[in-house]
């Protein structure tokens, strides 16, 4: 069984800072690839960032320049670290990863989402 754990949502005014985490756990023996999307109100989820095991990223060109995805292959874990947020960026943002099992298993899996609410 594997799990993703998200952490770090909160509310924010215009132009401030917040960090998310997102923590993979369990029966796991690669993690490909690892992701931030979000979904705000009346609207389809959309990608954020990406970053690969090997360490190339893409972003939303919304975020490009304000948001940094990382990732310590070590620990499991993604982070997504947010600058100069927008209203716009208001959302409940989801972690993603494309994880292979200890049985050689490959699956895509999704943590239950943190609400990010920029507003003054």
């Amino acid at each position: 069984q594997v799990q993703l754990v998200e952490s770090g949502g909160g509310l924010v005014q215009p132009g401030g800072s917040l960090r998310l985490s997102c923590a993979a756990s369990g029966s796991i023996f690669s993690i490909s690839y690892m992701g931030w999307y979000r979904q705000a109100p009346r609207k389809q989820r959309e990608l954020v960032a990406t970053v690969r095991s090997g360490g190339t990223t893409n972003y939303a060109d919304s975020v490009k320049g304000r948001f940094t995805i990382s990732r310590d292959n070590a620990k499991n874990t993604v982070y997504l670290q947010m600058n100069s947020l927008k209203p716009e960026d208001t959302a409940v943002y989801y972690c993603n990863a494309w994880i292979t099992g200890t049985f050689g298993d490959e699956f895509d899996y999704w943590g239950q989402g943190t609400q990010v609410t920029v507003s003054s």
